[in-house]
């Protein structure tokens, strides 16, 4: 599913061309990655890497901009629908993450989701551990959560913190207002779907 993700983001955002001359540079010897399909870890590895090269930024940037990516954009809905389906604001999204590898694991039973906790850590903060196998996690989530927050009209500063160990990262999410600006619109049933 990351692959395939990073695969989509680069495609989407760059183009066809950018994707194939990354796919080329991380040597991986096909076009496209299948959705149910394992990869080593190696591979992701060899892409991110491709890609940081590619456009000479940190891998840290192109992770959170996968993340920013995998809410914002139109190709890819109905991630954003089901992260709405946590809650009707910012702070009872945040809470949902708690259960989103189960929901995940629900619809997918295969589908390797990271496990996150959330945590309060004073008034208005809160503490997100992401659990992964696959280093940088975190900050896809921290792209995700920039624009969730964009998405429920919240105002955050999100920072994060590094490892706790090897496997689990932290982010620092310090909620400054629920109701900052007007969100984007979200209801229950896609306009598409409603039409039928």
């Amino acid at each position: 599913m990351i692959n395939r993700a990073l695969q989509c983001f680069l495609r989407d955002t760059y183009g066809a061309q950018t994707w194939a001359e990354i796919a080329e540079a991380a040597e991986l010897g096909f076009d496209n990655f299948e959705a149910m399909l394992a990869y080593p870890d190696s591979v992701t590895m060899d892409v991110m890497s491709a890609t940081a090269r590619h456009f000479k930024k940190p891998v840290e940037s192109i992770l959170e901009d996968v993340g920013t990516y995998m809410v914002s954009h139109p190709n890819v809905e109905p991630i954003r629908r089901l992260l709405r389906f946590g809650g009707g604001d910012f702070t009872e999204f945040l809470f949902s993450l708690n259960e989103l590898q189960g929901r995940a694991r629900m619809a997918l039973p295969d589908i390797e989701v990271p496990r996150l906790t959330v945590e309060p850590d004073g008034e208005g903060q809160y503490l997100l551990v992401c659990s992964h196998d696959v280093p940088g996690f975190g900050y896809v989530m921290l792209g995700v959560l920039r624009a969730m927050a964009d998405d429920y009209g919240a105002l955050v500063f999100l920072e994060h913190q590094g490892w706790k160990d090897t496997a689990e990262e932290v982010i620092h999410v310090h909620l400054l207002e629920t109701a900052f600006a007007q969100g984007r619109s979200f209801e229950l049933v896609a306009a598409d779907e409603a039409a039928e």
